[in-house]
């Protein structure tokens, strides 16, 4: 017979060995009914994801007639620093490689979202009037009086006659004259033109700062008619641009002619093509010697830079780029730029690790740019594919955090006196980690922000994290670590990380901070860093220049590790279920020897030293019937069950005999069983880790999939098998799942533990007292 002792709450349970030596639970008390209907949380996901085809498998690799567009760019443009417009001229040459005739080609217009009617500005929400600040009533002011929007000019065909076209907002739809059939390209013009924002007043991806010495910094993004993408899932995704949702892209060469004033610095996306012609000797010398250093190189010394900012320019200047297979292209121009670079092998792919800054960024942007580029592009090419393009840019300015190929922006800068703070100095690192991180995603895995922000930033703040932490010890990430999003998993203002981009309410929690902490989980507590580096890593080779779905990455990382997580993406990613699992009970059951020389005595005991009920102990000493009347007792006044017989220890022996020896050994087990019953509060089902505190000292940490709550997601059992006693139980004490509730996951509870503070209130003087005190100081 195996007994119960409850170290919990005060239950009778026993288990016992009946005839044919099977084991039966008998439970004295209330027992809990399974849930009727509770949701499946491991129910597959093909009610959500798409059906599989020949562009996309069941695998989540593209499928064997995969296919995407290409657009090839020829641009000529030019900044003109005196009224801060952008004046250009571009040839682009589309391919269809689609299997459908397209009679129209969809054309993106991002810089219309600056124009006064433009849907993101006429959907705009009021600011909060209460606590309006100078600058934010400034730039409400600047955003009235500003037009942005751009200003096309021509749209020829190849001969140079005019196409029809349409602008519908952000997007510019041309008409063809026949139809584009597959595997046919066709060649188009576009001149356009528009008015420059400033990016401190005039948010946006793009933008000028204007210094205080006069200069102006540019840093222009989103500035050039770019193709749409048609894909075999969306048709063409010409979704307007509201200023979240980003970009849809088609891959290709770009050979970009950037005019600017002739004491101007341009950093850009690709390749420089003529050097000798933009940059001095000595700038040329110091070039070729960063590609070997060992630490950044000033190509554009602080001292050169700042004698540059005091000077006039004399005429224009045209620096010339070239960028390889890439989705997009920005730069940046300043005359006031430092540069550093440094030459950096990634596996065997040699990069330009470059940085350009004003001296206001120093001496911070010096001392850790260029390092955080080469460390990001180490860490990346580890956990995804090598970095395939031969630079890798960051650019101080007003822009503030953004990716391009090849290029981001970066804000951070310190103090006016050189001075800055532990936050702007990792700010500054995490920035750029992440901002370089995006050439991986979506600047190579190429998928549609325009639809799915999380795809691009939540896989890239999750690697970002993993970044930071190889960085240093103790590296204060605000983004990955699971316990940082608990408040978000809390919210009642929350939607579902499968959110279209522009409807997201909780913008960074949602698309940043969730998915990254989803995939941390994922990596460190449900897979283990080899299975599932081995899966992302797959799952980013073979989307590697293509345009994954989120099916493609849930079916890949299922695919390639062997493990069924529909349950994980249904929770995680289509849920606003939160973690809270608590601990309810403990049952305590060791094994009833059946010897009455063993077990009566310790039963005695146990009675004996139960208290009595209250009206018993107010009895206590008082004579009784029985005491008066003495002929009152009899045999059962003396007898005690628990005394040990003759007949107990006969029926023992007659017992054990007609077991085999195999089960007259469990009789002596000393293990001891104990059934700990957990419920899931939250609703999202995760695995279980349970430290096991031990009397006497030591512990053992038990982890449990979440595959044990397939039967019922609310509540749950678990037998645990013990050589040693438990003292007390901790769920999730590394703090992995974001369960918003620690409170619960001790048992028996755990008092919590903090400190208050004595305030002395300030004496206020009520308008009386203060009227009083005005009109003495006046006499």
């Amino acid at each position: 017979m195996i007994e119960s002792r409850t170290a919990s709450r005060a239950r009778a349970h026993s288990i016992t060995l009946i005839s044919s030596f099977a084991l039966v639970i008998i439970v004295a008390g209330p027992v809990r009914a399974q849930s009727k209907a509770t949701e499946d949380k491991f129910a597959q996901l093909e009610d959500q994801l798409p059906t599989p085809n020949q562009y996309r498998t069941a695998s989540g690799a593209p499928g064997h007639a995969y296919w995407q567009q290409r657009a090839d760019y020829v641009i000529a443009v030019e900044i003109d620093d005196v009224n801060q417009r952008l004046i250009g001229s571009e040839t682009i040459t589309y391919y269809n490689k689609s299997p459908d005739t397209l009679s129209y080609l969809w054309v993106q217009l991002d810089q219309n979202i600056f124009a006064p009617d433009a849907d993101a500005v006429l959907t705009s929400r009021a600011p909060n009037m209460d606590s309006l600040s100078f600058h934010r009533a400034r730039a409400l002011l600047a955003r009235e009086t500003y037009d942005g929007g751009v200003k096309v000019t021509a749209v020829l065909d190849e001969k140079g006659q005019p196409l029809d076209h349409m602008i519908v907002k952000t997007m510019l739809r041309i008409d063809l004259p026949r139809g584009l059939e597959p595997g046919q390209s066709t060649v188009f013009s576009i001149d356009w033109n528009f008015n420059i924002n400033d990016c401190r007043l005039v948010r946006g991806r793009t933008g000028y700062e204007k210094f205080d010495d006069g200069n102006f910094l540019y840093e222009m993004a989103q500035w050039f008619p770019r193709m749409a993408a048609y894909t075999d899932t969306t048709g063409w995704q010409n979704k307007q641009y509201l200023g979240r949702g980003e970009f849809a892209l088609e891959f290709g060469d770009y050979l970009v002619r950037i005019t600017v004033p002739d004491d101007h610095v341009v950093a850009s996306s690709g390749e420089l093509q003529n050097p000798e012609e933009v940059l001095t000797e000595a700038q040329r010398k110091r070039y070729e010697e960063a590609k070997t250093a060992r630490k950044p190189v000033f190509v554009i010394t602080p001292e050169e830079a700042k004698k540059n900012e005091k000077g006039k320019p004399t005429g224009k200047t045209t620096w010339i780029y070239h960028a390889r297979n890439v989705r997009d292209f920005a730069f940046a121009s300043s005359r006031k730029f430092i540069w550093d670079a440094q030459g950096h092998t990634v596996d065997d792919q040699f990069v330009m690790a470059m940085s350009y800054y004003p001296n206001e960024g120093e001496p911070l942007w010096s001392r850790y740019s260029t390092h955080s580029i080469i460390h990001t592009l180490d860490l990346y090419s580890r956990y995804t594919f090598t970095y395939p393009y031969p630079v890798a840019i960051s650019v101080n300015g007003p822009v503030g955090g953004m990716e391009y190929p090849m290029i981001c922006f970066n804000g951070p800068r310190p103090e006016k006196d050189g001075t800055y703070s532990a936050r702007t100095k990792y700010g500054l690192i995490s920035v750029i980690i992440h901002e370089v991180g995006h050439n991986y995603f979506p600047m190579i895995v190429n998928s549609d922000e325009r639809r799915w922000t999380w795809m691009d930033e939540g896989l890239n703040t999750f690697l970002q994290f993993l970044s930071e932490r190889e960085w240093e010890v103790d590296y204060p990430s605000r983004r990955g670590p699971p316990q940082l999003i608990v408040g978000y998993m809390q919210s009642n203002y929350q939607r579902p990380i499968m959110t279209h981009s522009d409807s997201i309410l909780q913008f960074g929690p949602n698309a940043y901070a969730k998915p990254a902490a989803a995939l941390v989980i994922l990596r460190e507590s449900i897979l283990g860093p080899k299975l599932f580096d081995f899966a992302f890593r797959e799952y980013s080779k073979r989307w590697m220049f293509k345009r994954p779905n989120p099916a493609d990455f849930f079916r890949t990382m299922e695919d390639a590790s062997g493990v069924d997580l529909d349950w994980f993406w249904r929770g995680w990613f289509y849920s606003t279920d939160h973690v809270d699992i608590a601990i309810n009970d403990l049952r305590h059951y060791v094994v009833d020897t059946r010897d009455p020389d063993a077990e009566k005595p310790r039963r005695k005991k146990d009675r004996d030293a139960k208290p009595d009920d209250l009206t018993e102990a107010r009895l206590e000493g008082t004579k009784r019937r029985a005491d008066h009347y003495p002929e009152l007792k009899d045999f059962y006044n003396s007898f005690d069950e628990l005394d040990v017989t003759e007949a107990d220890r006969k029926a023992f022996r007659d017992f054990v005999k007609k077991l085999k020896p195999e089960e007259a050994a469990l009789l002596k087990l000393k293990r001891h069983f104990y059934v700990v019953d957990f419920e899931n509060v939250g609703g999202l089902v995760m695995p279980i880790t349970l430290d096991v505190h031990f009397k006497g000292g030591g512990k053992k940490t038990i982890r449990i999939p979440a595959e044990i709550w397939r039967l019922d997601s609310e509540k749950v059992s678990k037998l645990l098998m013990l050589d040693r006693e438990v003292e007390r139980l901790e769920l999730d004490p590394l703090r992995e799942f974001a369960d918003v509730n620690h409170d619960n996951n001790h048992l028996p509870r755990k008092i919590t533990k903090s400190r208050f503070q004595l305030f002395k209130s300030d004496e206020r003087k009520n308008p009386m007292q203060k009227a009083k005190g005005d009109s003495k100081e006046k006499n």
